[in-house]
């Protein structure tokens, strides 16, 4: 009798698609679970070489949270390569103009480099507000 090792490719992966409601949710928290559903380890025919993960649709980043006094003090940097290229934006700028951006920084950063992640990574839709354009996929609503 053998037992083989079960590995997803395309012909046996069914993709869903997930809504998270980030309103008075954690970041951390709410990327977290973004990240682990992106990459498919919240499925039982989990394949690290593969992408079998499903599409995350996050709503209401503007109503997003963070504790302690991370709004004022957290710090993202970018570096352009050339001198004095380093730029800096602190999180409650970076809310104020753009705070679809600051999830999808963090849920990024929680993917690892590579192909596979660019994939991956392709598969998260952010939107500041309530409305986005996903009706037709039947978005299944997931707690966090």
């Amino acid at each position: 009798m053998k037992q083989k090792t079960f590995m997803a490719n395309a012909q046996n992966t069914e993709r869903q698609s997930y809504l998270i409601d980030a309103t008075d949710k954690i970041l951390g928290r709410v990327a977290a679970k973004a990240a682990t559903v992106l990459r498919g380890k919240h499925k039982p025919t989990f394949t690290p070489h593969f992408d079998a993960g499903d599409n995350v649709i996050i709503i209401n980043a503007e109503k997003i949270r963070v504790t302690g006094k991370k709004m004022e003090d957290k710090e993202y940097q970018r570096f352009s390569g050339y001198p004095s290229g380093q730029k800096t934006v602190k999180l409650k700028d970076l809310m104020a103009k753009n705070p679809a951006k600051v999830i999808e920084l963090a849920v990024n950063r929680m993917i690892p480099s590579g192909p596979l992640g660019n994939q991956q990574r392709r598969k998260l839709k952010v939107y500041a507000g309530a409305e986005h354009p996903h009706q037709a996929q039947k978005p299944i609503a997931l707690e966090v």
